[in-house]
């Protein structure tokens, strides 16, 4: 159902305009561009204490991560947990994740994936390398010039800034696969002064004691990327500070797998509290590891009531609110590739995803996990071609941005912003789009 545009007063044209012209020339997307909101996102006063208190359990998620793997690789946890983890990963990558120099090393910004769900919010995934960090820094900063937003006008540009210490310079490293997010961090390296933050090529390799590295690149393009290696090896002599650490377990979707896993309950409850496991089992889909691996005749794959995971091609389109996507280190495992919303499909369609989510597992593992039904809900954004307000029906992804300030268990994580990205409600993968609505978020 298509809703008829209204009549802009002159306040709210004036204001969309404002907001467009101060879009930098060069962009923020490299070739992409977005509907302009007229306002920011308001959000409820309990999921806005929802956010804010959610990167508190985020990096305690994270520390447990890291803990947990290092335990198996020690025999105190279950060998299965790094055979798992390591899969599909070169023997170089997997020695650089278990250096000592590593060892306590954790990504400095965790950006989930929330979507706005009719029971609140829905954590699909974690990112550890996210895109629209400079993005949503300019719509804090310029829809809060006007309005209130979460994190404040300038809580993205702070929290970017204070992930890197006292380093006196920080090098951004974007590959070639992550180009599309080169204009955003240029921007954002700009406005926190080009003589301290700088965006470099994958080639740059003018490293210098004392520096600060963000890897802007997945660690499945290292072979793309020849900066990777003098930086890697710069860090682990700490000679450098660089974040996101080379750690392939934090770019895995099927962590959110483990934390549903019975077998590890009682290590999620001791290294999480009760209060935080439960918060995360409420915000997370059960969510499952596609391993091909036969059950005994008389076993079951939980929740499912499946023995085999062919079956899932069996299933009818209204039993499939399921969605398939690739785990991680893989050029399918982000901006929306790889993922496969199962009622969405034919039966056909269906099971050629199915098989070759069976038929990736030895190197590159897909999840399953539970489709939750996104809330459809009103927004707005300003046609410049009618000069009107649209009022467009959208299912809304939120994007909280935590950035981690300080060392080991004095380490905070802080919210610096909220990405709402509102894509049409006849789609079913919420992502950035032509179609969308980009805001920050309020309360």
């Amino acid at each position: 159902m298509s809703i008829a545009p209204s009549i802009a007063n002159a306040d709210t044209a004036e204001r969309a305009g404002s907001i467009r012209s101060r879009i930098p020339a060069e962009g923020l997307f490299d070739g992409h561009d977005w509907r302009i909101a007229t306002a920011p996102f308001s959000l409820g006063s309990e999921l806005v204490k929802e956010l804010e208190t959610l990167g508190r359990v985020l990096l305690q998620f994270n520390r447990a991560v890291n803990r947990l793997y290092r335990l198996s690789v020690e025999g105190k946890q279950p060998a299965w947990i790094a055979t798992l983890l390591d899969q599909g990963k070169p023997a170089d990558l997997v020695a650089m994740q278990r250096d000592p120099a590593f060892k306590n090393e954790l990504p400095r910004i965790v950006r989930p994936d929330l979507l706005l769900t009719e029971n609140g919010v829905s954590i699909t995934e974690l990112d550890s390398v996210p895109g629209g960090i400079g993005l949503t820094a300019w719509l804090n900063q310029t829809y809060g010039s006007f309005a209130p937003v979460l994190g404040g006008a300038d809580g993205m540009h702070r929290g970017f800034a204070g992930i890197f210490g006292d380093a006196p310079r920080i090098h951004i490293v974007i590959s070639e696969e992550a180009a599309t997010y080169r204009p955003e961090m240029e921007w954002l390296a700009k406005e926190l002064g080009n003589s301290k933050f700088n965006v470099q090529s994958s080639t740059f390799e003018n490293f210098e004691d004392g520096h600060a590295v963000y890897r802007f690149f997945e660690l499945f393009d290292l072979e793309n990327v020849p900066a990777s290696k003098a930086s890697f090896n710069l860090a682990a002599q700490k000679r450098i500070r660089l974040t996101p650490p080379p750690k392939p377990i934090f770019e895995e979707k099927l962590l959110l797998a483990l934390l549903w896993n019975r077998n590890l309950r009682d290590y999620w409850r001791q290294e999480l509290g009760e209060g935080f496991l439960n918060r995360l089992l409420r915000l997370v889909p059960y969510t499952w590891v596609v391993d091909p691996a036969p059950l005994p005749p008389h076993a079951a794959i939980p929740e499912l009531s499946l023995t085999d995971w062919r079956q899932l091609k069996t299933l009818s389109q209204r039993d499939r609110e399921l969605v398939l996507k690739v785990s991680g280190f893989s050029p399918e495992a982000w901006g929306a590739r790889g993922v496969f919303v199962g009622n969405d499909l034919s039966s056909g369609e269906w099971g050629v995803a199915v098989d070759k989510a069976i038929a990736s597992f030895g190197q590159s593992p897909y999840v399953l996990q539970r489709f939750h039904k996104t809330k459809i809900v009103e927004s707005e954004y300003f046609d410049f071609g009618t000069e009107k307000v649209v009022q467009m029906p959208g299912r809304v992804r939120l994007c909280p941005y935590y950035f981690v300030h300080g060392e080991g268990d004095a380490a905070r994580a802080n919210l610096g912003g909220v990405l709402a990205t509102i894509c049409p409600a006849d789609k079913k993968i919420i992502h950035g789009m032509r179609d969308a609505i980009l805001a920050p978020c309020t309360i």
